[in-house]
């Protein structure tokens, strides 16, 4: 029998509201007070936090916030975070928000602990060492990242870079379905469909797929198949949204041991040169690449349409991605987020260049076939 391994965060905590008692949530991993929250300025106008740091100020922390992260976090804005953090002499990182805030907050955690120019914890296993304490919080239910070692970071106008390394799982996770309640229609819809991609790449994902991660991986689409477009129609019901914060962790956990492939492949272009959101890029995407990876992906496609109760052909569940999309109303073609066809080409040759994702897919892809899969959503 083939030898798996797994790992994941050791302290995952669900309480609807539980953002509003940071100092409970902190307890046993800031010794010296000292609180630095990594977050972006949407959030903080949002006033998501502000319960949360008044708990944390009334309990005798000092706290720091920093919130200058911008979707596709640049480098730049990863390297001042450093630099804010370092100077306040934190003794605890909290990343909230979604993927790019906890994403920083990862790099942020690990550099300061580990002092080094960032461009050598690039790629996979780069990042040794331990990171400063770490608490994650998403306020979407989509990325997954706060149960992930993986961290996307921009590094040029368009490039991305991924650090994968163990030293940046959250030493704790704080799941709140409150704080999504808020989320517009198109967030909603879109950051589900992306869990619902982690978990479909997962199970699918050819040099490390493996029993834990299948299994978490189809419970994950179990709870986000349904709760995606009744939390789109119901977004105050906060058993749907955490349903949906649950989903994505568990989904999250799958991909974090078993990585992701073309579809991410193809959707990392879309943010990089266009700046459409990872969760809209993925959904974009979606239902083509499968398609093209059906031919060497029918049997487990079929196993994820039985266990969804689809049936077992593979088409099923294709078919029912679609209507996902459908139904929640996503964007469905590049010409609805302003993407040319002239771009296709420099979209497709940016695509084949991420052999971190590419090689975890079950067909190969070529430049052909990404062609193809842009031009047929035009």
């Amino acid at each position: 029998m083939k030898a798996h391994s797994f790992q994941t965060v050791s302290d995952i905590r669900i309480e609807n509201g539980g953002a509003a008692k940071l100092d409970f949530y902190v307890d046993g991993l800031c010794p010296n007070k000292r609180i630095a929250v990594i977050t972006d300025k949407g959030i903080v106008s949002l006033g998501l936090m502000e319960p949360g740091l008044a708990s944390l100020r009334d309990a005798g922390y000092q706290v720091m916030v920093f919130d200058d992260v911008v979707a596709d976090p640049p480098e730049s804005i990863v390297l001042k975070g450093i630099e804010a953090v370092t100077d306040f002499q934190a003794d605890l990182i909290i990343g909230f928000g979604g993927g790019s805030p906890m994403d920083t907050a990862k790099v942020i955690a690990y550099l300061v602990a580990n002092p080094q120019p960032i461009h050598k914890i690039y790629g996979v296993g780069m990042a040794i060492g331990k990171s400063l304490p770490l608490l994650l919080i998403p306020t979407t239910a989509g990325t997954g990242s706060e149960v992930t070692n993986v961290a996307i970071i921009t590094t040029g106008e368009t490039e991305k870079s991924g650090v994968v390394a163990d030293a940046l799982y959250a030493d704790r996770v704080l799941l709140d379905s409150a704080l999504t309640v808020g989320l517009p229609k198109s967030i909603t819809a879109a950051t589900g469909i992306d869990a619902m991609v982690h978990a479909i790449e997962a199970y699918t994902s050819i040099k490390q797929k493996n029993p834990i991660s299948d299994a978490l991986a189809l419970t994950a689409l179990s709870k986000l198949r349904n709760a995606i477009v009744q939390s789109c129609n119901e977004p105050e019901n906060l058993d749907c949204r955490e349903t949906m914060l649950i989903g994505a962790m568990l989904a999250g956990q799958a991909f974090s041991n078993a990585p992701v492939g073309a579809v991410h492949a193809l959707a990392y272009p879309l943010g990089g040169f266009f700046h459409v959101p990872h969760g809209l890029s993925n959904a974009l995407v979606l239902t083509e690449v499968l398609k093209y990876n059906q031919p060497k992906a029918d049997k487990w496609y079929g196993e994820i349409a039985q266990s969804l109760g689809l049936g077992d052909s593979s088409s099923a569940l294709i078919d029912d991605m679609i209507r996902i999309k459908h139904e929640t109303a996503v964007p469905l073609t590049l010409s609805d987020v302003n993407i040319p066809a002239d771009a296709i080409p420099m979209m497709a040759k940016d695509a084949m260049a991420k052999d971190r994702v590419l090689q975890n897919n079950p067909r190969e892809m070529t430049y052909d076939a990404t062609v193809k899969i842009y031009e047929s959503i035009l």
